[in-house]
């Protein structure tokens, strides 16, 4: 399995903190690169797979995820998670901004958004 980045995936209160949060993490020199009013991703303009996302919900699954892995071929992932027995959340689909993904929760309870980037 080859996994292409991990990225914190954080819940905040309102828009308006997202805004702050981009300010902030902008100091430190990351650049936001995905804003869909409810969620917006920051990337290193150096090394753009450092990332850090911001919800201030989750439209399209029924939690914020803790974390976000991206990985090659998701199916597989996918396939390899349900014949463990583990939780699966939120099950496999297309969205459409261009992932393919699935929620997983973890032995700690977290909850781990699964994806990758449609070709």
């Amino acid at each position: 399995m080859t996994i292409r980045r991990i990225m914190p995936d954080i819940q905040v209160g309102s828009e308006a903190e997202l805004g702050a949060n981009r300010d902030f993490y902008g100091l430190l020199g990351f650049e936001e690169v995905m804003n869909m009013g409810w969620m917006a991703t920051l990337a290193s303009p150096a090394n753009p797979t450092a990332q850090i996302s911001f919800f201030t919900e989750e439209r399209t699954a029924p939690v914020v995820p803790d974390l976000s892995v991206e990985v090659e071929d998701v199916d597989a992932v996918h396939a390899r998670v349900r014949a463990s027995g583990a939780e699966i959340v939120r099950e496999l689909r297309d969205e459409e901004w261009g992932v393919r993904r699935f929620f997983v929760r973890d032995p700690n309870g977290r909850v781990v958004n699964v994806l990758t980037h449609k070709a």
